[in-house]
């Protein structure tokens, strides 16, 4: 399967399915408190992508080969849960963190991306985790350019959160998106420079580096789709929707209540 390159025109309608993304999370944020569950936040977001923004959501019904179908709009990973955790009952409490992760469907365009939360008043082991993966998303975001490799990605993420003592999940990593959910190429998180894939204008995928506080090796609990870590160490994850553009990068996945980027970051 052949990377998709998107035409200029393609990207700007592709922005506002990101947009949409995005402003979902934004409308999450003031609700995720110590007492609200999983269950009732994709509720509300269902509804909200379905009525308010004329969507659709790309997870519910979504069923890759040998996985039953997603049963929810929000991938809602607490804690020890790496990733793909399926919304429940349970009262988000003081000190979680939550990754909640979000793809709309809008005009027959993906917009993919995910934010961790800290409920309440979280740890100071728990924000700094938070707090260098998203750094290392950017750090990963700021090697996109004509001309770089994906590897180049890979490797800034893993050298920036390693000598942290912090680990990079291996079995999941971003991927191209446009009219398909999941399309090449596939961009790990960890790697050599110089390596993989050269980068070109209108490629679009995501970076959602899931970086884990204890040791990086995960496991499959029996709904066959949550994935947590083997040593039930917190992880986080984070993920933008990526554009190569002619000169750089553009982070499709931007709204008004997005987080600032870091500081070392050259400009969005």
């Amino acid at each position: 399967m052949s990377i998709v390159i998107k035409t200029p025109a393609e990207i700007a309608e592709m922005k506002t399915a990101c947009r949409l993304a995005s402003e979902v999370l934004d409308m999450l944020t003031p609700l995720i408190k110590p007492g609200v569950t999983t269950q009732e936040l994709d509720a509300i977001a269902t509804r909200y992508i379905q009525q308010e923004q004329q969507a659709i959501s790309a997870t519910i019904g979504y069923q890759p080969p040998g996985y039953p179908p997603f049963p929810a709009a929000l991938c809602t990973s607490v804690n020890h849960v790496v990733c793909h955790g399926i919304p429940n009952d349970r009262p988000l409490k003081n000190g979680d963190i939550v990754n909640i992760d979000v793809t709309v469907i809008k005009d027959g365009w993906h917009g993919d991306n995910s934010r961790m939360f800290i409920v309440g008043e979280g740890s100071i082991a728990a924000k700094r985790l938070c707090q260098f993966t998203y750094e290392a998303m950017w750090k990963g975001i700021e090697k996109v350019r004509p001309g770089a490799r994906l590897g180049d990605i890979g490797h800034a993420i893993q050298s920036y959160v390693e000598p942290a003592g912090f680990s990079v999940v291996r079995e999941f990593c971003g991927h191209g998106v446009g009219r398909k959910f999941h399309e090449e190429p596939q961009v790990l998180h960890y790697g050599r420079p110089g390596t993989l894939e050269e980068l070109v204008p209108g490629m679009v995928f995501t970076i959602e580096p899931m970086v884990n506080a204890g040791r990086r090796e995960i496991k499959e609990l029996p709904d066959g789709w949550t994935i947590v870590t083997k040593d039930r160490s917190l992880s986080a994850q984070w993920e933008h929707s990526i554009a190569v553009t002619e000169t750089g990068y553009e982070v499709l996945t931007l709204s008004a209540g997005s987080p600032p980027p870091p500081d070392f970051v050259r400009g969005v």
